[in-house]
This record gives C-alpha cells, structure tokens and sequence, in this order.
C-alpha cells in the first residue's frame, strides 16, 4: 500500500554512516538578527508577479538557522574507512588541506520539495568534490508540505549570502560569487533556476539585503548547473504521458493516503503552494520572462517526464541570449547518473557536469554554448540546434500549465 507523507519523509532523511573517500563537515548557518533577508525575499516574489495579480498568496516564513553540510574529497582512504572522530571544525581543516581548486559548489538537493537531505545526496556531492577538485556545501532546507513556498528559498538564499559574507565564527573566508556554482537535481534544479531569479529580480529593483549588521548586494553566482530540473511543478507537459514508460517519477504527487502532514489544512492542491502561485517564475521558473544579465546555466535531461520542460527552457534560455549548454541522453530515466552510478552514461554525465561546472568558476571565457545528444550504450555525441530544440511555444507552454492548475483545483476536497 502507498505511505504516507510523513511516513515517507522520515525514510528519506535518515543520516547516513559516513564513510570512505569523503569529508563531510556539518554546520548550522545562524540565523541573521535583521528580518531584511526576508522582507527582500517577499518583494522579490512581489515583483515577479503579473500585473494586476494580487499581493500575498503565499505563507510568509520566518527567518532560522540552516543546516548544511560541507562535502570534500578524502584521498588515499579505503571506501569502507571510517570518518575520524575529530570535531567538525577539525573535519573541515582536513578537508580544505585536499581542495585545490577554488571551485565552491552550492548544493540543493532533489526530492519533489518534500523529501530526502543532503545525506541522501552525500556520493553525489562527494563526486563532484573529487572531479573539481573544490567543494560542496549542500543545504538542509525546509521541505514542503510543512513548509511551503517560498521557505526553501529562503533558506538557500541565507546560505548563498553566508558563503558571500561569512556569519560571525564561520569556519570559512568569503568566496568570490564569480567561484560560486548553484548546482542541483531534480527539485534541487528548480530551486538553482528560482534563487538566480530572485537574485536577477532583487538586482532589476536595485536592492540591497541588511545581513549581519552590514547592507550587502547580491552578486549573480559563476553559473548554474542541473540535472533533470523540475521547471514546472504543473507537470503538465505531454512527456508526463509520452515517457511514461522509460521513468519511475510518479505522475501525480498528491494521491497520498492522509496524515498529519497531508491533505494540508485548509487542504491545496499541490504540496508545494497554493494554486494561484503555481505558475509563478519563482515556483515554475520556466514561466520567467526576463532573463537579461543572467550567468552560464547547464541542463542535463534524459527520455523522462521532465524532458519537455527542461528541453523548452534551455532553446528560451538560448534564444535569450543566455550562455546555454544543454545535454540529453537517449534512453535515460529522471536523474540517472544518481540511481545508476555505475552506467558509463552516469560516468560520463558526472564528467561533463563537474568539467561545465570547473569552466565556468575557473575559465567562463571557454564556454561554449552547445546541445548535445548523447547515444545510448556507443554514448557517441549528435549535436543539436540549440535555437530549435523544442516544438513548443511560450503560449501553449503556459495555455497547459493553466489547464492543468484548473484541473488540480478541481479535485481539491471541499471543507
């Protein structure tokens, strides 16, 4: 029988033995003494708004500390060693003594915005630690339905500005945004796409954020790099049906036997907001219209029920102007190179993401804008035209989205 919500949760962010070639140093990112962070956050969402929308629609979170986790590389180590039993600060000396490269990837985590943690995630942000020679630092945010939209983004938000702007008795020095990578899977993807773009919309009303005591800008990152981002949480592109069967994503994410997590009290149909911000460019980013000034951004999909909004949304990002490279493999289910590690798909993909990731904190000016089908099993690469990847247009993208919001609104139960 299918678990519930929060039975499913708790089986998704147990810690984890850590072990083998990894450093991983826990941390709680404090929480500011000014509610600024916040404040810039809600008009950011504000402003993203069609006119004539109404204001609110959204629960307003507070502002807390945040969990996270640095992740490094941990040479010369069997993979059953133990981690030594020496403090956190202790780990995260170790682990700066084997990073080379300046290289700091900010972490978001997949899991539909209701599961899984950065210990889930732990072999992943160890792989990329190791093939660029950098970083990780991978969030703990708030997960939905408990906590909707937009307090995930807030907390990822807290993290960005604390790598920019160390909090006080941080272990870190400040990183350069210009060394910063967003990466992210899945619903962690999503999460990359709508931080850049409270990051553009914060810079589009020239505001500066009240941080620790100090008024701060907020610098765009080196690039953002996604595997399988979920960039329409409608799910209502045609591949939800047409790719069926080549994925495991479920279709539908709240037929969920009742808890107390879910349905929500009064209940919604999405476990992630209400209806009316559904389509949103902070919780669908594939809605954004504005993408002026924005960093390098990478996109890898596969034969999966995201592979019409990822494919749409890398051809706008292009046709924008935006430095795009856009990666698919034939024949590959939603974010493969973390279930199926072994795959020489999965080898590759990781390679490509970690190099994309390494030009764009270490060498921008040798991006080239590219789109690449990979072949399943001889993995021979066909170039694509980025200007033309999709059939789709803008206005059937968003004719579905709406379509499908109706539709949802519909089967919500009546109080």
């Amino acid at each position: 029988p299918p678990v519930t919500i929060s039975r499913a949760q708790e089986l998704s962010i147990r810690d984890r033995i850590i072990k083998g070639n990894m450093w991983v140093s826990k941390l709680t990112i404090p929480k500011p003494p000014e509610d600024d962070i916040r404040q810039v956050l809600f008009k950011a969402i504000e402003g993203l708004k069609e006119l004539g929308d109404a204001s609110g629609g959204y629960q307003e979170p507070d502002v807390l500390p945040v969990e996270a986790e640095w992740t490094g590389y941990r040479a010369g180590v069997s993979a059953q060693s133990p981690e030594p039993a020496i403090s956190e600060a202790e780990k995260f000396t170790e682990m700066m003594r084997e990073v080379t490269s300046e290289v700091t990837v900010l972490y978001f985590h997949g899991g539909g915005l209701y599961l899984l943690d950065p210990a889930s995630h732990r072999p992943a942000t160890a792989t990329l630690a190791r093939l660029t020679k950098g970083r990780c630092l991978s969030i703990r945010y708030r997960l939905a339905p408990q906590n909707p939209f937009p307090a995930a983004l807030l907390d990822i938000l807290s993290a960005y500005l604390s790598l920019l702007y160390p909090p006080p008795d941080a272990l870190h020095t400040p990183v350069p945004s210009n060394r910063i990578v967003f990466a992210g899977d899945s619903a962690g993807g999503n999460l990359c796409f709508s931080l850049l773009q409270v990051i553009l919309e914060i810079q589009r009303q020239a505001l500066f954020v009240t941080w620790h005591g100090i008024q701060r800008e907020v610098p765009l990152p080196a690039g953002i790099a996604t595997s399988s981002p979920w960039l329409d949480v409608t799910g209502s592109a045609p591949s939800y049906q047409a790719n069926r069967a080549y994925d495991y994503l479920p279709t539908h994410l709240s037929n969920f036997p009742a808890c107390a997590a879910w349905p929500t009290q009064p209940p919604r149909p999405h476990l992630y907001t209400n209806e009316t911000m559904l389509l949103h460019p902070l919780v669908s980013p594939i809605t954004a219209s504005s993408w002026q000034g924005c960093c390098p951004i990478y996109i890898q999909t596969g034969k999966e029920l995201l592979s019409d909004e990822d494919t749409f949304s890398a051809m706008k990002l292009a046709n924008l102007g935006v430095t795009v490279i856009y990666e698919e493999y034939e024949s590959m289910p939603h974010c493969f190179g973390f279930i199926l590690p072994k795959l020489p798909e999965s080898k590759k993909f990781f390679t490509t993401w970690a190099r994309t990731i390494k030009l764009m904190a270490e060498t921008p000016d040798a991006l080239v804008p590219s789109a690449t089908l990979v072949k399943a099993k001889s993995l021979e690469e066909v170039t694509l035209d980025l200007q033309t990847l999709s059939t789709f247009t803008e206005e059937e993208i968003i004719q579905k989205m709406r379509e499908k919001v109706e539709k949802m609104t519909l089967s919500v139960p009546k109080l």
